[in-house]
């Protein structure tokens, strides 16, 4: 039976050719080519008949895609679309899981060294007018960075500390499995004395709803007193309020925060005044880089490849 793919990816005109070639007699509609010209509003009209959906599509869409067999998430973490009763009943969920390590990794090393090198604050600086000097400053050599999710973008911002000298240590659920770029590595169950040592604490981890505001004040308080905080993946494991108190008395050197607790972060959080923290709107993944863009087309297209010849699909979340 022919089906009808719409796909939301922002494609090149070669891989547009390969999913084409990929979908067969399918039909497949294109509503954006990577330059994102070309769009056709993405509503009701587009995927109430859609059999399949690839790409960013609003939650409050799905339940009118009455017809969805599987939906190829532009993103890796797909909390939002398993709300109970947003997809068809039987109709699969898959992510891209594998196309954000690059992006993510570069950003948030590159907001650790900013805060270690007192960056923000020269800006600050910088837009006041003034010329002096804002103190010492840190380096990754020689620090033990404690990584929270050691998947693609843990295992990768964990190469690019190493190159700098750095000790890394990851924590995962099973401290059997390696990961590239991971010094040593341990269990969750360890994770409370890990925190009390490291100079550097980085979580890369979804929504877990066990590890919700794990980092409350307590916990916080009990990092090194000039350990700095970063948070790249899901923003409910930080207590966004107790931040803002850690770092007003003085404990932890900053923080560098893409995934507050609450996006957009609200407009009376004591965050966005903060000077110790270097905030970013979650933009540490998203379609900013080509390399990313190329490697959300990859794995859609593949995973279409094997939807149609009727084989499992990969990253696979229902």
């Amino acid at each position: 039976m022919k089906q009808k793919i719409v796909c939301l990816l922002r494609l090149n005109e070669d891989e547009k050719e390969a999913y084409r070639k990929a979908a067969g007699d399918n039909e497949i509609i294109f509503n954006k080519d990577s330059n994102y010209e070309n769009i056709r509003p993405v509503d009701e009209d587009l995927v109430k008949d859609a059999d399949v959906i690839m790409g960013w599509i609003p939650a409050s869409l799905l339940p009118k895609a009455k017809k969805l067999r599987w939906l190829q998430a532009q993103s890796s973490g797909v909390d939002h679309y398993m709300v109970p009763g947003l997809l068809r009943e039987g109709a699969m969920l898959s992510s891209a899981t594998g196309a954000y390590g690059l992006s993510v990794a570069e950003h948030m090393f590159a907001m650790m060294l900013a805060v270690m090198k007192n960056l923000p604050a020269y800006r600050d600086q910088q837009n006041a007018g003034l010329w002096q000097d804002a103190g010492m400053v840190k380096s990754p050599k020689g620090e033990d960075i404690l990584i929270l999710g050691t998947g693609d973008l843990g295992s990768t911002f964990a190469g690019y500390c190493k190159a700098f000298g750095a000790h890394t240590i990851g924590v995962r659920r099973d401290p059997s499995k390696p990961a590239a770029g991971i010094d040593e590595m341990h269990g969750m169950d360890e994770l409370d004395e890990l925190v009390k040592k490291a100079d550097v604490v980085c979580c890369m981890l979804p929504h877990i709803e066990e590890m919700t505001h794990y980092f409350d004040y307590d916990r916080l308080m009990s990092m090194k007193k000039d350990a700095i905080y970063m948070n790249g993946g899901r923003g409910s494991i930080c207590n966004n309020e107790d931040l803002n108190r850690v770092l007003e008395e003085g404990h932890l050197w900053g923080a560098a925060v893409d995934t507050p607790e609450q996006e957009p972060l609200p407009e009376d959080s004591a965050l966005w005044n903060q000077k110790r923290v270097l905030l970013t709107p979650h933009i540490a993944g998203g379609d900013h880089l080509d390399d990313t863009l190329r490697k959300i087309a990859a794995i859609g297209l593949d995973n279409l490849k094997r939807y149609l010849a009727g084989e499992p699909i990969r990253n696979r979340k229902v």
